[in-house]
């Protein structure tokens, strides 16, 4: 058994979501434990994007200078027909869009926005970090909890928060419920700047559709580089995973996209290859003292860009309502839960129609773009109030 820690509360992970929950719960007086599979806690990845929404998580977490400090602010999100060449969507977030929702909207490398967590977390004395520890499986006996890791170590605890990820094994414990392999594919690779091409430096998350498949680019860490990202549907049956990409693999997919677009494909040295899989949204989440956040709670797909920006937002909720109830953690984890269900529900079941949206062919692209195109900036931003105009403020649910 571990060090004696039956009044700390157990976060399982020590990504994005872990750190941000450690965070929250510190903020809210609770001593914590992060226990962190990796021999280190760090982050790998490319480029994410960060709404407003992520912003004002930031805030409340207390780092929102530190992530502010390492983002890049564009002036826009587009959307380009890689068939045609035409815009199909422009939306600018600049003055106007802040007014409306009270934060950017800005991109980031994942080890960047993981950091400014990571330092947050260090600047604080109540919050151990345990490396080199998986979490297997959990034991609750009334108000106590034991996570026993690979290693058979029992870590006691008075409830456990599973930040594990898509593949957590506290969910397999308590839900056990099965992937959605979703078919599609995506390549992902950071580019130097100097090898990137000059007419693709736009200071805008750039979205290049086309059938079956599309294209992103962003700058990162002040324009030093550029995010790219591919993505397709497979001709194979896929299953879910990450390994390393092959060049051919990519450039057999992209046929009939225009050369401006497709220059993307022959610029990264190395690819990671991700075959990409989200859940199906559940109405409970919460066992006891144990309960789900981030992947671990709605694992959903990249095409509204909000994993990470949801992630942030279940920890401050969570945060808040063990504010709110103190000591009774069950009835704050019920809480949390019923504050959050059905918006990443909503978030999970959005990223699944956008993809759709965004690989659209034959008259259904003719008509995305006509929906789209010319659109004026208000009409977007009042379709993306119930996504961007979350606050930490009015975050629990009554």
């Amino acid at each position: 058994m571990a060090a004696d820690g039956a009044d700390r509360i157990l976060v399982a992970g020590g990504g994005i979501g872990g750190l941000a929950a450690a965070l929250a719960l510190a903020r809210a007086g609770r001593r914590v434990a992060v226990l962190e599979q990796a021999a280190e806690i760090g982050e790998i990845g490319a480029g994410i994007q960060l709404g407003p929404n992520a912003f004002n998580a930031f805030d409340a977490l207390g780092v929102g200078p530190l992530a502010r400090s390492r983002a890049v602010y564009v002036e826009r999100m587009a959307m380009m027909d890689a068939v045609d060449g035409s815009t199909v969507a422009s939306l600018p977030v600049g003055d106007a869009f802040r007014a409306r929702f009270g934060n950017p909207y800005a991109v980031i490398h994942r080890a960047d926005a993981h950091g400014s967590l990571l330092d947050g977390v260090r600047a604080r004395g109540d919050i151990e970090l345990l490396t080199s520890t998986r979490i297997e499986r959990v034991e609750q006996t009334g108000a106590q909890v034991v996570a026993i890791d690979q290693h058979g170590v029992r870590h006691a605890g008075a409830a456990v928060i599973a930040c594990d990820g898509v593949r957590s094994a506290v969910r397999a414990q308590y839900v056990g419920d099965p992937v959605r392999v979703s078919g599609h594919v995506v390549y992902r690779a950071v580019v130097e700047a100097a090898d990137f091409p000059a007419d693709l430096r736009w200071n805008a998350p750039v979205v290049w559709s086309g059938p079956d498949c599309h294209l992103v680019h962003y700058p990162l860490r002040g324009g030093e580089q550029y995010n790219v990202v591919v993505t397709f549907h497979s001709r194979e049956r896929e299953e879910w995973g990450v390994r390393e990409g092959h060049p051919e693999e990519v450039r057999s997919y992209f046929d009939g996209i225009l050369p401006q677009p497709r220059q993307l494909i022959d610029l990264p040295k190395s690819w990671k290859r991700w075959a990409t899989a989200d859940r199906e949204p559940i109405g409970r989440w919460t066992y006891g003292r144990a309960t789900l956040l981030g992947d671990a709670a709605h694992p959903m797909l990249q095409y509204i860009a909000q994993g990470a920006c949801m992630a942030l937002e279940d920890a401050v909720t969570l945060g808040e309502a063990v504010r709110a109830h103190g000591d009774d953690l069950e009835v704050a984890f019920a809480r949390y839960e019923r504050s959050r269900i059905a918006r990443t529900a909503r978030v999970v079941l959005s990223a699944r129609e956008m993809g759709r949206l965004y690989h659209a062919r034959g008259v259904e692209r003719l008509v995305r773009n006509e929906l789209w195109r010319d659109r004026p900036p208000e009409r977007f931003y009042d379709a993306l109030e119930w996504l961007y105009g979350w606050r930490a403020e009015t975050c629990l649910a009554d």
